[in-house]
């Protein structure tokens, strides 16, 4: 099936620019942590931005599963990426609104931190490698 190898191929690879963005994001962070930024700006964004980027990739993964492509070992990836989604989100919820401003850096920092981990993990639950993407077992 053409679409499933597409949005197969589209949610894995997608994970590059996850990661990508997630270490800008951090870099940034932890730059802002360290020199005690005042503009809190460029940091809204790139969490935005992460943030946005892990939704679309939970939307391809449950539109794969919706659609057929599903085995057991995917529980364990689908379980790390929701809660994935859930820290990222609740670490820029939180960042809105902390103060000083010079802390919000902190956590931001630490929830894509900690999203990276469940990413990695949740990829990993698959018996995939961070940085290689599998043949799918998508029937034509």
């Amino acid at each position: 099936m053409a679409l499933m190898r597409m949005l197969f191929f589209t949610h894995s690879g997608l994970r590059y620019l996850i990661l990508l963005i997630g270490l800008i994001s951090m870099v940034y962070s932890a730059w802002a942590l360290a020199t005690k930024q005042k503009n809190d700006r460029p940091g809204r964004v790139l969490g935005s931005i992460f943030v946005g980027l892990v939704d679309l990739q939970l939307l391809f993964g449950i539109l794969m599963v919706a659609l057929g492509n599903y085995y057991p070992a995917l529980i364990g990836h689908m379980v790390m990426m929701l809660g994935a989604a859930v820290v990222a989100h609740g670490a820029m919820m939180m960042a809105k609104t902390t103060e000083p401003v010079e802390k919000r850096a902190g956590l931001r920092l630490a929830g894509v931190l900690i999203a990276l981990i469940l990413i990695a993990g949740g990829v990993m639950a698959i018996g995939r490698s961070l940085f290689s993407t599998g043949v799918p077992s998508i029937t034509s």
